[in-house]
């Protein structure tokens, strides 16, 4: 796993945070400790959205880990944090999962989805993207990359 804190000069300027870490559920736990933390130490969220938002990267993590990249590939994680003014999380696979799919499917999925009372789905799985993730977050924006993955982009503003 790597991890990159850029020494800040100027506070009013974003703090950047990325995190590579290897496809594989053993790095979750860790992710979900470091987030908590970089949270509450940085963004000026309150513990209760703190822990939220710690909900919304452990299942945009899990989302790349299942379906975006194959195993021995990596998953990368970046957080823009905007001190009191907002944050945002970009989590990005490698395309190489058992099944890919595009950015504009993934999309289609998640309005889909979103527009679906959760007490009718009947589903075991398949809730995080709309029902979590959506309702957390103020803006999700989705895109291919280059070679061939999905960067999933979130954005909560303190407001």
């Amino acid at each position: 796993m790597q991890i990159n804190i850029p020494k800040k000069e100027d506070e009013k300027e974003p703090t950047r945070v990325k995190v590579i870490f290897p496809t594989s559920a053993y790095f979750l736990s860790g992710i979900r400790d470091f987030t908590l933390q970089i949270i509450k130490n940085m963004s000026g969220f309150s513990d209760q959205w703190a822990f939220r938002f710690q909900s919304v990267v452990d299942e945009l993590c899990n989302n790349a880990i299942e379906h975006g990249s194959a195993p021995n590939q990596e998953i990368t994680l970046t957080f823009l944090i905007n001190r009191d003014k907002k944050i945002e999380v970009t989590v990005e696979d490698t395309g190489t999962g058992i099944k890919p799919i595009t950015a504009d499917e993934l999309r289609k999925i998640f309005t889909e989805k979103s527009s679906q009372d959760p007490t009718e789905m009947h589903e075991i799985r398949g809730r995080g993207l709309s029902h979590i993730i959506g309702p957390l977050t103020d803006e999700i924006h989705f895109e291919d990359t280059t070679k061939g993955g999905i960067k999933i982009r979130v954005v909560k503003f303190f407001t």
